[in-house]
This record gives C-alpha cells, structure tokens and sequence, in this order.
C-alpha cells in the first residue's frame, strides 16, 4: 500500500507560481512512477518514471516542471505562469509501472490540493 499526502495549494493571481508536494509512504518510493492530474476533466498535467524521465500534457509545457527527491519520498510539481484556466484540484497518483498520461494506469491517489489562479 502506498498513501499519498498533497500539499501547497492555495489561491494565486494570473501570472504567479506555486509549488504543490506530494509526500509518499509505504512502499520505495523510488519503485514508482509520480503522475499528477487535475480534476473535474480528469486531465493528465506531468508524470515522471522512477528513473527520472518526464512527460508533460501540451497545456503545462515551458510553464510546469515535475521533480522527485528520492531521498525524502517526495514528488513536486512546480507550476509558473499560471493561468486561470489552471484552477482545479490536483492529485498526486503513483504506480509501480512505466509513466502514463491515463489515470486508470496508476494505483495509488491522494485527497488532492485545490489551486485556484485569478484573473
């Protein structure tokens, strides 16, 4: 079993920048591909395998950058130039499997952090 914890939503003007985190536990972290989604369309943001490669959805690329420190169970998605159409909530999913931009591929998901960006 693998709990996901997401944390650093909040509320941002257009143009401004968040870091959300997602802290992981129960399993090696480092076995795992991160992947984070917003809802309500369900829509993929980025993922990154365990060995460190990532894959961005058209939307975020140039604006978003997913990272992972294995060393703290910890994956991050920076978020700059954000816009509005980027409220949403967003979770943190994980699988133990190659990186995918489809939710039903991953096992594990957190509660989820809002982000809202105002105009």
């Amino acid at each position: 079993q693998v709990q996901l914890i997401e944390s650093g939503g909040g509320l941002v003007q257009a143009g401004g920048s968040l870091r959300l985190s997602c802290a992981a536990s129960g399993r090696i972290f480092s076995n795992y591909t991160m992947g984070w989604f917003r809802w309500g369309e369900r829509a993929f943001v980025a993922a990154i395998s365990a060995e460190g490669r990532t894959y961005y959805a058209d939307s975020v690329k140039g604006r978003f950058t997913i990272s992972r420190d294995n060393t703290k169970n910890t994956v991050y998605l920076h978020m700059n130039s954000l816009k509005p159409e980027d409220t949403a909530d967003y979770y943190c999913y994980a699988v133990a499997g190659p990186i995918s931009d489809h939710a039903r591929d991953y096992d594990y998901w957190g509660q989820g952090t809002p982000v809202t960006v105002s105009s």
